[in-house]
């Protein structure tokens, strides 16, 4: 079942996106050569904690912590340690919050430091191909327009996309339907509707699409491994433009 939700229920949600936003923020600062990703994941839990919500990934399905912190290599659900960034290095930092019941959801790569001239590239083109598929979050268009207008910007740019984890629907749980992959062709699925909240999140890599999971049981990682990045915000379908709901 695909829920609309109303739009005071879209303001609870946007206030645990802010805290989602702040804590993206605080990534950023924080970020740099010789930073622990277990120092990073303790920052953002405090933080999210402050507000009184509770971190939305910390024991969903088990995962340990309330960052996911994947490194170079690494495509989503790396868990977060005593491994120190290094210069060079790229790093995507996923996290969600839960405020009064209602949940979002947000994702960012990030520099370490000065990087190479491809991993940029990789970083801009998977931000922007969040942004090419934003066009289509609007009523009236089907939910593969958005998935297509990814795919297309990732491969136009000479990189490819993951097709084994997706966007997904979101609101009083953490994951709810749709699912939103970020291929196919144009024109499929259902209409979006006002109040539908999708969590849209391009996971793009410099190589392979073809991935797998670490012994750890989380850590998503490319076979080739190539860089890979992630770019995520929670997103409401209004009558208008699409909102995003985190940002601060």
């Amino acid at each position: 079942m695909i829920f609309t939700r109303s739009e005071q229920e879209i303001m609870r949600m946007k206030r645990s996106g802010t805290i989602v936003a702040e804590v993206h923020e605080l990534m950023r600062q924080h970020i740099k050569p010789g930073i622990t990703t277990k120092e990073l994941d303790e920052l953002a839990e405090n933080h999210i904690r402050s507000y009184g919500a509770e971190p939305a990934f910390k024991g969903y399905g088990g995962f340990p912590a309330s960052i996911c912190s994947s490194i170079n290599h690494q495509v989503v659900h790396g868990i977060p340690g005593n491994v120190r960034l290094a210069e060079g290095d790229i790093i995507s930092i996923d996290t969600g919050a839960q405020l009064e019941g209602y949940f979002s959801d947000a994702a960012k790569t990030y520099p370490v430091g000065k990087i190479n001239s491809e991993a940029q590239e990789l970083i801009d083109v998977t931000k922007q191909s969040f942004y090419e598929g934003l066009k289509f979050v609007r009523e009236g268009f089907r939910l593969s327009d958005v998935s297509h207008a990814i795919q297309t910007y990732a491969e136009n740019h000479g990189f490819s996309v993951v097709r084994n984890y997706v966007g997904h629907g979101i609101g009083t749980a953490m994951h709810e339907e749709p699912q939103i992959p970020n291929f196919g062709l144009p024109g499929k699925g259902p209409r979006l509707k006002k109040g539908m909240v999708l969590a849209i999140e391009p996971m793009i890599n410099a190589g392979s699409y073809d991935v797998h999971v670490l012994s750890d049981g989380w850590t998503v990682v490319t076979d080739d491994g190539a860089l890979s990045a992630h770019y995520e915000h929670t997103v409401a379908v209004t009558e208008d433009a699409p909102e995003i709901l985190t940002v601060c």
